[in-house]
């Protein structure tokens, strides 16, 4: 069992490297053992590259151990054709004995066939090896195919008096006052590369002004998403640049243009279901909330989250905008520059 969680654990550390290229794919790694001795690694690198189980094997030096060898992968082996051809397929014609794998894959594509089919053939098949650890690495893959929506990420910075933000006014020449430094701000463009999209409401793209882009980081940038029911916000701000892509959930109809995607929701219905569903038909995994008081309060009261980070800065307010009602427990806390950082999951 010991080294069955050792090979599991370099699994997991493979898979880490696609975070932010593999989706919609998830993120996997692979490791092929043959007498105790790491003879072949691998990781799924980016949708439509070869798998990680693909990548593993091709790297085995001489393929006639792979008949004595087991093969550890954190995700079950896919079992049907899409951009690349089943995994099973690989496994079955190198004649792998062994398979050990930490979680079972929700995908409906998939759910259990490809472990499934590879007992039939008389592959050995342990499952559950670190599962808990390979779900939580596979968060938002899991969520978006078990809850049929994506995985929301809330963020916001508060000070130690519990303020997010000072008094300003839509359209007042006034730049947000920083919470936490270079460092903090750093890490949140990072987080950015981790996701499929990023998301603000009316309010602060209106009084920010925000780029929503990586500058600070490298990495693919995030899928621009902003609320703006009544179209208010003027053209000229930096999310409807065009350099990016950006999509715009209103009540009105509007024509798209070159990376500028308008999207009707209903002024009769809350608009945060709405958006959920058209996100998960347009296979978008992962949202990273950054509004403002009210969007962040929105998810928190409709229960629509699933983590969130919350750096408390070294300054005070003394008066402004209050933080969001979240009365949870973190499961982490971090000191981060010159800030402290909660981490809450559900």
């Amino acid at each position: 069992m010991q080294d069955h969680q050792t090979y599991m654990h370099r699994c997991l550390e493979l898979a880490k490297h696609g975070l932010g290229h593999a989706a919609p794919n998830p993120i996997v790694g692979a490791v092929v053992v043959w007498k105790n001795q790491v003879i072949g690694e691998g990781y799924h690198r980016q949708a439509g590259l070869p798998h990680a189980e693909v990548e593993a094997i091709q790297s085995v030096k001489d393929y006639s151990k792979l008949a004595e060898s087991t093969l550890y992968v954190n995700l079950e082996p896919c079992n049907h054709t899409g951009k690349t051809p089943p995994c099973t397929d690989l496994i079955l014609r190198h004649k792998i004995p062994n398979l050990v794998v930490a979680q079972t894959d929700p995908n409906p594509l998939v759910a259990g066939t490809g472990i499934l089919r590879l007992r039939k053939k008389g592959v050995n098949v342990i499952e559950g090896i670190l599962k808990k650890e390979a779900w939580e690495l596979n968060k938002r893959f899991n969520c978006f195919h078990v809850n049929k929506r994506p995985f929301v990420l809330l963020k916001w910075a508060i000070t130690r008096d519990g303020f997010i933000d000072q008094i300003r006014k839509p359209g007042e020449a006034a730049n947000p006052a920083w919470i936490t430094d270079e460092f903090c701000r750093s890490l949140v463009h990072k987080w950015r590369t981790e996701e499929s999209s990023i998301l603000v409401g009316t309010q602060t793209a209106s009084l920010d002004n925000p780029r929503l882009n990586i500058r600070a980081w490298k990495g693919r940038a995030p899928l621009r998403l902003v609320l703006d029911r009544h179209k208010s916000l003027p053209a000229h701000l930096n999310v409807f640049d065009q350099t990016q892509e950006t999509w715009v959930f209103t009540e009105h109809d509007i024509p798209s243009k070159r990376n500028l995607r308008y999207f009707r929701i209903q002024a009769d219905k809350n608009d945060l279901p709405q958006m959920m569903q058209i996100l998960y038909e347009q296979n978008i995994q992962s949202i990273m909330v950054e509004g403002g008081a009210e969007l962040l309060n929105s998810f928190i009261k409709d229960d629509l989250w699933d983590e969130a980070r919350v750096f408390t800065g070294p300054i005070s307010f003394n008066k402004g905008v209050s933080g969001p009602e979240f009365n949870f427990s973190p499961e982490e806390k971090i000191q981060t520059g010159n800030s402290t950082l909660e981490i809450f999951r559900k």
